[in-house]
């Protein structure tokens, strides 16, 4: 009985390895793309010259305020992204699928059609009020807005998967206990949501990190004012200092993995869960 079992495996074994073949390769071949384009920056580089890119003060200036508004854009997205996951995840109402295609836009959008729509925007009469009374456009704030349009929808979206996988049995027993959907909200919800809140906050950081084309359009790339690391990239690249370009992108890049790093290893909802 266990040889004829032996054979039937082995048998099965022979007649997938075609298919096995096949999807590894194509995994392979994207795989190695990847690995390949990293490896390309490395040996096209040398640690003295990203060295000597981070000594440049224009460089030096996208970085902090690269930072800044980085971390600014996190908490911004945060602050919307938690309610409207919310409401998305734990709501039923008229017109919500139309709702939840609106939020996707910024997604779907080509990131130069966003930074001419909010050029546009603020050529409005709403948005020349708000001009006269603080200047927005092409200034850090406008960097910021630009980074948020596009962040925020990957931070929404992050959000109404966590809540939407976390069982609401909690909160009805809660409820019926006394607790408002405010209490139940922050004290039984929100704890329970920690991770996929880094998670979001991780993504939205990383994506407005690497936004370029909303804030070209949106800010401009002028040196030591509106100047991120996205911008310095093409800056380095129109004056022919290659170099420079390639050190900056490892700088991204780096910072780049370190989040993901940071969502592998703390986030642990739907498409971001890793299996150990």
């Amino acid at each position: 009985m266990n040889k004829k079992l032996t054979n039937k495996e082995e048998f099965k074994a022979r007649k997938d390895w075609p298919f096995l073949l096949v999807m590894g390769i194509i995994s392979a071949t994207y795989i190695i793309l990847i690995v390949g384009m990293m490896y390309a920056d490395l040996t096209f580089t040398s640690v003295g010259h990203i060295f000597k890119a981070l000594q440049s003060t224009e460089i030096q200036y996208a970085i902090k305020l690269s930072l800044i508004s980085c971390t600014v854009t996190m908490f911004l997205s945060l602050v919307v992204a938690i309610p409207i996951g919310y409401f998305m995840a734990r709501h039923e109402f008229y017109g919500k699928r139309l709702l939840d295609s609106i939020l996707d836009i910024p997604i779907i959008l080509p990131p130069l059609v966003i930074g001419l729509s909010l050029l546009i925007l603020f050529q409005t009469d709403l948005g020349q009020f708000i001009e006269s009374h603080m200047r927005i456009t092409y200034t850090v704030y406008s960097v910021v807005i630009a980074q948020f349009m596009v962040a925020s929808a990957f931070a929404i979206r992050t959000m109404n998967v966590t809540f939407s996988q976390i069982d609401s049995r909690q909160e009805d027993v809660a409820l019926t206990l006394g607790c408002s959907k405010g209490q139940a909200f922050w004290m039984i919800l929100l704890p329970q949501a920690k991770n996929g809140i880094l998670t979001a906050g991780s993504l939205a950081w990383a994506r407005a990190l690497g936004e370029f084309g909303p804030i070209l359009v949106f800010s401009g790339a002028t040196r030591m004012r509106t100047e991120v690391l996205s911008t310095t990239v093409f800056l380095e690249l129109s004056v022919g200092n290659i170099e420079a370009a390639v050190a900056v992108s490892l700088i991204m890049i780096m910072a780049g993995f370190g989040v993901l790093l940071i969502v592998r290893n703390f986030g642990n909802i739907g498409f971001f869960k890793t299996v150990d």
